[in-house]
């Protein structure tokens, strides 16, 4: 555990054509990037000091794996769908968690947990 109790995670992705990536994240998320540190990333605050960033690194596209557990993954699924994406995988745990995992074009893993049903 790092000893602070101040701590601001940057979850970053990389991809390989900034614009496909930036309208897919878009579509995913819901909303308009949080802020653009430059030409190359946009940030997208999550929850408070939570952010998922992408950023044009076409040598490392593909290769990021996030999960974010949240309160009613039924709800998120729902509103995603709603926006045009699909999951790509459902799965369901021998303990009831579930897990739904959405790929963006590079194929990078974006996942979403549920608690069981």
């Amino acid at each position: 555990m790092f000893p602070t109790t101040n701590l601001d995670l940057f979850a970053g992705i990389p991809v390989a054509d900034y614009e496909a990536a930036l309208a897919w994240y878009k579509r995913l998320l819901g909303a308009e990037p949080s802020f653009f540190p430059n030409d190359r990333e946009a940030v997208w605050e999550l929850a408070e000091h939570r952010y998922v960033y992408i950023v044009l690194r076409p040598e490392h596209a593909g290769h990021a794996v996030h999960l974010s557990f949240v309160d009613d993954l039924d709800a998120f699924v729902t509103q995603i769908a709603g926006r045009g994406i699909d999951p790509a995988e459902r799965e369901t745990y021998p303990n009831g968690v579930r897990k739904v995992t959405y790929r963006d074009p590079d194929g990078n893993e974006i996942a979403l947990g549920g608690a069981p049903q």
